[in-house]
């Protein structure tokens, strides 16, 4: 080996540290950026022909696990998915009220009431006390209406953002992988691009959960949970919803009037996988107008089973009893508990909860019959108050006649949809069920956002220790390289020394 030859091999060597400290260096600055991944230059053998003259340094490439990144992109989407129904499920259960104020407490005050009242049915402070607690079940079940429209609402606004926030985060995508493609076509790094094309994918994660496929020229293909590929390269985004105002009677899909998530032109709703867009979808569409049928049927069924005894106690808007054995969705009760409301003649004379508001003609399978108490009737008059307590309050509607069963399937502004509160058979008992699983909805969700919390929390931990920078690694890093270039340096001088001591052997 020639001196010149050494001489260039320690050069190359002294370059190659060089390069390495400097990444080392970039490494423990970026420890705690976001995003950002460890770096490492690796070192090739310069070989030309057979002869070995150095050490040639290869571009800085990263040590990131693709599986475990997929497996954060799926947590995050359950995640973000689960806090998004929490906070809206949360109004919903906030209108149900505390304790002692649901549609189910209320519903058991008001049968106090006519217990009260059945001890001297002639006292005006008893009868005006049915009519309170009527009112106050009748506002709560107004109140719970009104936050589950206002929830659906927002889950269409939250899809709108959403949309146009996964567009621009896919613009991003887009844009980082036009600036990786020509670089890794030189051969050059592109590490830092990818750490930042892999923060963009994160966010489209969050809201519409995708697995990225890298391609050997730098290229990525974004695969959704749903089995969406999702297109590139686009300026304005693939994506597009309309924003819309909702009523009760909204839905989307055949005939509905409320739009959906389009994907260049056609309509994906359904096929949108797991992330917050797919939450909102289900709260929209799915979820809360199942929760508006619920109380709409317990609302009619109160409103009509004190009718058929014989007070009118409810009605809707116009006077409107509704008829149990009637369609969901063609028969007038979609948004009923909203229009919920005391009957105006029993507010101006309270004596009706007594005396009773109409007659009833008996049937076989229904209610016995019932005549109201007569202008001035007893004013011990107890008869409609036992049928309150004992048929309306009850599970018959006359002695071995059942109440029809509640309402569970044809759900839904579309019909489609099916309850689970399938055994109740009286009033209380459905109110209370409803109560339960609409107040419990929210909790679940969080139970199940806290568990892929954790979930997150842990694989991400995991990346960090992998892929992220440990400054005791780099650390030992620094002095490992610092050696070697000591050595290096050191070789560079023996080759100096013989090299003076050569040229004074010349002269």
């Amino acid at each position: 080996m020639s001196l010149d030859l050494a001489l260039s091999i320690a050069r190359s060597g002294l370059a190659h540290v060089n390069k390495q400290l400097a990444q080392s260096a970039s490494n423990v600055a970026n420890a705690a950026t976001p995003g950002y991944t460890r770096k490492e230059i690796e070192g090739a053998a310069a070989t030309p022909g057979s002869l070995a003259s150095g050490v040639r340094s290869l571009e800085a490439t990263r040590a990131v696990d693709t599986a475990l990144v997929t497996q954060m992109n799926a947590a995050r989407a359950a995640a973000d998915a689960s806090a998004a129904r929490a906070r809206l499920l949360s109004g919903v259960e906030i209108a149900h009220g505390a304790t002692g104020d649901s549609v189910g407490d209320l519903t058991s005050a008001l049968g106090d009431a006519f217990v009260a009242l059945r001890g001297d049915p002639s006292d005006a402070l008893l009868q005006a006390g049915v009519t309170d607690a009527a009112g106050d079940l009748a506002g709560r079940y107004n109140t719970v209406s009104t936050a589950i429209l206002a929830a659906r609402q927002e889950a269409q606004d939250s899809m709108v953002r959403d949309v146009a926030t996964l567009n621009e985060a896919l613009r991003q995508v887009s844009g980082i992988t036009d600036q990786i493609l020509p670089l890794r076509a030189q051969g050059m790094s592109t590490a830092e691009l990818e750490d930042r094309r892999d923060q963009a994918i994160a966010t489209i994660s969050s809201i519409m959960q995708v697995r990225a496929v890298s391609q050997p020229d730098g290229n990525v293909v974004l695969i959704t949970a749903g089995g969406l590929t999702l297109p590139l390269r686009q300026e304005t985004g693939p994506f597009s919803m309309e924003a819309a105002t909702l009523g009760v009677q909204s839905f989307h899909g055949g005939g509905g009037t409320l739009p959906g998530v389009l994907l260049n032109g056609s309509d994906v709703t359904n096929r949108l996988g797991n992330g917050t867009l797919a939450a909102y979808a289900a709260l929209r569409d799915k979820e809360l107008p199942l929760a508006q049928a619920e109380l709409d049927i317990s609302a009619a069924n109160l409103a009509a089973r004190f009718d058929a005894q014989g007070l009118t106690l409810f009605t809707g808007d116009g006077g409107m009893v509704l008829n149990p054995a009637s369609a969901y969705s063609t028969g007038g009760w979609i948004g009923f508990a909203a229009s919920l409301r005391v009957n105006p003649a029993l507010l101006s004379s309270p004596g009706l909860v007594r005396d009773g508001t109409h007659a009833v003609a008996g049937s076989a399978a229904g209610p016995t019959a019932f005549t109201p108490n007569a202008p001035g009737g007893p004013a011990a008059f107890t008869t409609l108050i036992d049928r309150v307590l004992n048929r309306t309050f009850g599970a018959e509607a006359s002695p071995g006649n059942a109440h029809p069963a509640f309402a569970s399937s044809g759900l839904g502004p579309d019909g489609s949809l099916a309850s689970s509160l399938r055994t109740a058979r009286s009033l209380g008992d459905y109110a209370a069920q409803l109560v339960a699983t609409q107040t419990a909805a929210r909790a679940e969700a969080e139970e199940a956002g806290s568990a892929s919390g954790d979930l997150l929390t842990s694989l991400e931990t995991r990346f960090a220790e992998r892929s992220g920078v440990d400054m005791d690694k780099e650390l030992a890093a620094m002095v490992t390289l610092q050696t070697a270039y000591a050595a290096n340096a050191r070789l560079l001088s023996a080759v100096q020394t013989m090299y003076d001591t050569l040229f004074q052997a010349v002269r």
